[in-house]
């Protein structure tokens, strides 16, 4: 009976896309002293479902894990065009003078988009991430702003960036969950997982040799990335990413006393996630939808679809038990536009809402009037 109230909470909390914080009872593979942190969220990455959290809105420092919404703007700015990953950038006396994890870049030392991306990556290399930021924003300052508004479109309300590569500054905070919320993001550009796996290069012709703070990319099975961060006041931390199938997951870890902590607590969130979870295909109707009637309209009916593709996250022990049902309208007003809600195709699991695709029409269907009758009817005539 236990098992079956915290069966409902988690599917209720799917249900309206909210986290959800799984008791200590029915997580009991993930014990409370396995998690070496004192904030730490474990999300799926498609869906943006919370599996486990701890202080998940505590504002922290997070370290070079700031990095992560860097990333993102410099590839959205790559995907408009803004940036091109071959071209040459000059690396000003302020990107110079970064401390801290760095490259050694010079005033005016040029370097591609690609190779600083790379050194940004791979090596926390906090120089190259301003270099990068100069270019988007035109300056840190600029793109310190861009960070900031990004974060509120993301939803993550926890978050003041101060600066684009986390070095410790007041007011420069961030929690577990936006975290998880910024890493879903980038990993939403794929390219970007050619660099987060990179376990060793080299820049300057192999004069400068690159090894990721990443460990466990030699380590953990399925592993794809993202960023770790250490500094005095934020700790070790980490955006740790990993798939395996069709499941991908995020694991956050903020605060922990020591590198070792880091990465045991990361993997013990992963090893949870792919232990107890699994994306399922969404179960498709059982009969055809079928067209709705329109009243009043220039035609009797409308043909409707929904994109019933993709996966859905269900409990391992629950594989196979979801049930599809489909909630459509017999007949609507006219006018029907063209992309307008008709129904719903509803998955669920026991008494609790997994996920639903809407119905939508196809196209767009007039109401009835004397003048659209008669110049259909002018058309007819004319066209004898």
């Amino acid at each position: 009976m236990r098992g079956k109230r915290w069966l409902a909470a988690f599917l209720a909390a799917l249900c309206v896309g909210m986290p959800c914080l799984l008791p200590a009872s029915a997580a009991s593979s993930l014990a409370e002293e396995n998690v070496k942190a004192p904030a730490a969220v474990l999300m799926e990455a498609e869906s943006g479902k919370v599996l486990y959290e701890k202080a998940p809105h505590e504002k922290r420092a997070c370290a070079s894990v700031t990095k992560v919404m860097t990333l993102l703007l410099v590839m959205e700015a790559l995907e408009s065009g803004k940036l091109t990953w071959t071209e040459t950038l000059t690396a000003s006396a302020h990107a110079a003078s970064m401390g801290g994890s760095d490259i050694w870049l010079e005033e005016g030392e040029q370097m591609t988009v690609e190779d600083l991306v790379k050194a940004t990556v791979v090596a926390s290399a906090n120089d190259a991430a301003v270099v990068l930021a100069e270019a988007v924003a035109g300056s840190e300052e600029a793109f310190v702003q861009q960070m900031n508004a990004r974060a509120k479109e993301l939803g993550m309300q926890d978050t003041t960036f101060k600066n684009c590569n986390g070095l410790d500054e007041e007011g420069h905070l961030t929690s577990a969950y936006d975290v998880a919320l910024m890493s879903r993001a980038l990993l939403s550009h794929k390219e970007i997982l050619n660099y987060t796996t990179i376990w060793m290069d080299t820049l300057r012709g192999g004069k400068t040799q690159l090894v990721n703070t990443n460990k466990l990319l030699r380590s953990y099975d399925g592993i794809t990335g993202l960023k770790t961060g250490t500094t005095s006041q934020a700790g070790s931390c980490i955006s740790a990413t990993a798939q395996r199938g069709d499941l991908s997951l995020i694991a956050v870890v903020l605060g922990a006393s020591t590198t070792q902590d880091r990465f045991s607590t990361a993997r013990t969130l992963l090893d949870y996630g792919f232990d107890n979870w699994s994306m399922e295909p969404l179960p498709q109707p059982e009969t055809p939808l079928t067209a709705v009637k329109v009243r009043g309209g220039m035609q009797p009916e409308v043909a409707v679809s929904a994109d019933l593709s993709g996966s859905m996250l269900v409990p391992k022990e629950e594989a196979g038990k979801a049930v599809c049902t489909v909630e459509l309208q017999t007949e609507v007003e006219a006018p029907v536009q063209k992309g307008q809600q008709l129904g719903q195709v509803l998955y669920t699991l026991g008494e609790e809402t997994l996920c639903t695709r809407p119905i939508l029409a196809q196209q767009s269907v007039e109401a009835q009037s004397l003048s659209r009758i008669f110049s259909l009817l002018l058309q007819k005539v004319f066209s004898i």
